[in-house]
């Protein structure tokens, strides 16, 4: 029990310490065919006894040591993190140097000495030595999938393929740039109102908590009946005095539900239906979760990859573990010989333009320009959406924060109203 926890916080502690060491091979099945993949085993002479016992004739076996994970040497790795923008400019500076006419290598050393992130220049500095030492620069960020996802990766080897590096980065950094933009957005709108909600509720909380206490004393001392008003002011009031903590440990718990991922497939599926069938939320949610996976999906097929392997790689790139099971239910349909565009046609999680335009650029031969094509509306609907949500939620946070301060004020006031009508 202590290891399989130890395991969910230091995945690759576990990993390293408490199993035998993984051996990553290359090996000839046949004539034509080569196999890639890992074995444990306590020596690299067993692990070659190991490849052969599976009919296997061993090229390449090599020890995928404690920092294979995350690069060699990188023992706080697990606290430090390469930012999408960072990975965005990597791209773009690495495109145009090679571009220059500047070598692989050459261009990965000189953008790790100028990257201010100590954690993406060590990273730099692993890969370049792995190309020098003859690898692939897909193989070499194999790596490292926490910074550089599959997505990433196999965009990387299919432009080295095709001998289109410099491009495929390029478009790379360009789907890089409009991820950041969109997430850009919705934390520019969300900033502004959230400040106003903190500042506004500390405000109210304050009052209620040190304030309306002081005053109680003055509002007995007037005799009669306060105001219904005061009255309920002073009844919060005196919860809060004495509950408060109750009330604080309550937001942590719902702040810590509302932060913390959904892990069993269960709970993914619960989080991922909720979120679809809230009134307005559910909308926005499923039309940001198509852009990105139609903006995905053609940046993938553009670089040359198939459909079956572009759809699988787009899967993981999305949130919502519902259309993430639509998606591939779709792919299974597809394996299997049926068109992508009636496959989505038949399920209910993706609307018509989307099916229907996947499905005309599937018969004519441009699937990459209606996937483009189906990115950019959505795309455009999710920016309107935004700035809809913000121009709504700013108004609508001032006028309740205004209502509850007018409130308080209202029931603070009443009892002095009220005494200079008595004194008259």
């Amino acid at each position: 029990m202590y290891l399989q926890r130890l395991n969910i916080i230091f995945p690759n502690a576990y990993i390293t310490y408490f199993k035998m060491p993984l051996y990553k091979y290359r090996a000839k099945k046949s004539a034509k065919e080569v196999v890639i993949g890992t074995i444990e085993a306590r020596t690299r002479e067993e692990a070659v006894e190991g490849i052969e016992q599976m009919e296997y004739f061993p090229i390449r076996v090599e020890e995928q040591k404690a920092a294979a994970a995350e690069g060699k040497g990188l023992s706080l790795s697990i606290f430090k993190r390469v930012r999408l923008r960072e990975l965005t400019i990597f791209s773009r500076q690495l495109s145009s140097l090679i571009k220059s006419g500047v070598p692989i290598l050459r261009g990965i050393s000189i953008i790790a000495e100028q990257s201010e992130n100590h954690y993406l220049k060590d990273i730099l500095n692993e890969i370049g030595a792995d190309v020098k030492d003859g690898k692939t620069l897909s193989g070499a960020l194999e790596r490292y999938p926490r910074v550089f996802s599959p997505l990433y990766r196999a965009m990387v080897r299919a432009g080295e393929d095709s001998g289109t590096l410099q491009e495929t980065l390029l478009k790379l950094a360009d789907y890089g740039q409009r991820q950041e933009e969109i997430i850009s957005k919705v934390r520019a709108a969300l900033a502004y109102s959230l400040l106003m909600a903190v500042v506004g509720t500390g405000t109210v909380f304050f009052m209620l908590t040190f304030v309306i206490p002081k005053l109680v004393h003055i509002f007995s001392s007037i005799g009669g009946t306060l105001p219904l008003p005061t009255r309920i002011l002073i009844s919060v009031s005196a919860w809060l005095h004495h509950f408060w903590f109750w009330l604080l440990l309550f937001a942590a718990t719902v702040f810590f539900l509302l932060k913390r991922r959904a892990k069993t497939d269960a709970e993914k599926v619960a989080a991922g239906l909720f979120k679809l069938r809230l009134p307005v939320v559910g909308d926005f949610t499923r039309k940001l979760e198509l852009a990105r996976f139609s903006r995905t999906l053609e940046v993938l097929i553009r670089s040359g990859i198939q459909i079956l392997r572009a759809i699988r790689i787009t899967v993981p790139v999305l949130s919502n573990e519902i259309i993430k099971q639509g998606l591939l239910k779709v792919h299974g349909e597809v394996e299997q010989g049926a068109s992508f565009g009636m496959s989505l046609k038949k399920s209910t999680l993706f609307p018509p333009f989307m099916s229907s335009l996947i499905t005309v650029g599937e018969s004519s031969g441009r699937l990459e320009e209606a996937l483009a094509e189906v990115a950019d509306s959505y795309e455009r609907d999710v920016d309107e959406g935004i700035k809809m949500f913000t121009s709504l939620l700013e108004p609508l946070m001032i006028l309740g924060m205004g209502l509850v301060i007018g409130f308080i004020v209202i029931a603070m006031l009443l009892p002095v109203f009220q005494l200079d009508v008595m004194a008259r």
